[in-house]
């Protein structure tokens, strides 16, 4: 009788034991939930002080190529930003809508670059795609770099143009990006490989860095899509 009643006692105390111990869990995976919270907020408000700092730089320059070159440096620390806002607003803090993401980007590159968005058609055709930060980073410059691209040079002289992007994921782990517009395109002599052109040099090494595939048309406007797997981010 006393055997049985111990082994009782003892199985209470293992229970209380593991109930416990699964709180403690429970209360430290919150605590490290909030802790990401904060430091994505964080990034997000420096990331947004050194964008207005840029901002307030500029507004001293009178070359407009300078000027420029301090916007597109803006708009590529705000597409970080935006991507720490997202992780920092998401139950799931180490995934992002992507789908969300681009339309809030796009939107925000229409108000920098003063365009009106009835004059440009865009067509953004993207499946409901989750991303982790390590590729959502890069892979939201890209997006950055060639929409801006095509914003500055592909309407040249035109009252109106089209930009499409799609974004797929068709099999586990593995995206499609393309963007595309039907501008003006570059030179018929234009290689893409060995361009100067910042953008398309970060494009390129963005692309490196997802481990992806970059494939380049230049006819009837441009055409850029790039194959990437998020498998070993």
């Amino acid at each position: 009788m006393l055997t049985i009643f111990g082994s009782m006692i003892a199985s209470v105390i293992i229970g209380l034991a593991h109930k416990r111990s699964e709180e403690q869990i429970k209360a430290l995976l919150q605590e490290k939930e909030v802790l990401l919270q904060e430091i994505h907020h964080r990034l997000k408000n420096n990331l947004q002080i050194l964008s207005s700092l840029l901002k307030l730089e500029a507004e001293y320059l009178k070359d407009n190529q300078a000027i420029q070159v301090f916007k597109d440096s803006q708009n590529r620390i705000q597409s970080m930003a935006l991507i720490h806002d997202k992780l920092y607003q998401s139950k799931d803090l180490a995934r992002i809508n992507f789908a969300d993401y681009i339309q809030d980007l796009v939107t925000n590159l229409f108000f920098s670059y003063n365009l009106n968005s009835s004059a440009i058609n865009l067509k953004i055709n993207v499946e409901n795609v989750f991303l982790v930060s390590d590729a959502a980073i890069p892979c939201g410059l890209i997006i950055n770099e060639l929409i801006s691209n095509s914003l500055k040079h592909a309407f040249h002289q035109r009252e109106s143009g089209e930009i499409c992007i799609d974004f797929c994921s068709f099999e586990a782990n593995l995206f499609t990006l393309t963007i595309s517009d039907d501008g003006v395109g570059f030179a018929k002599d234009f290689d893409f490989q060995t361009t100067e052109s910042l953008g398309l040099r970060l494009v390129k090494g963005l692309t490196n860095q997802l481990k992806g595939n970059i494939d380049f048309s230049n006819h009837n406007g441009v055409e850029i899509k790039i194959i990437f797997s998020t498998k070993n981010l």
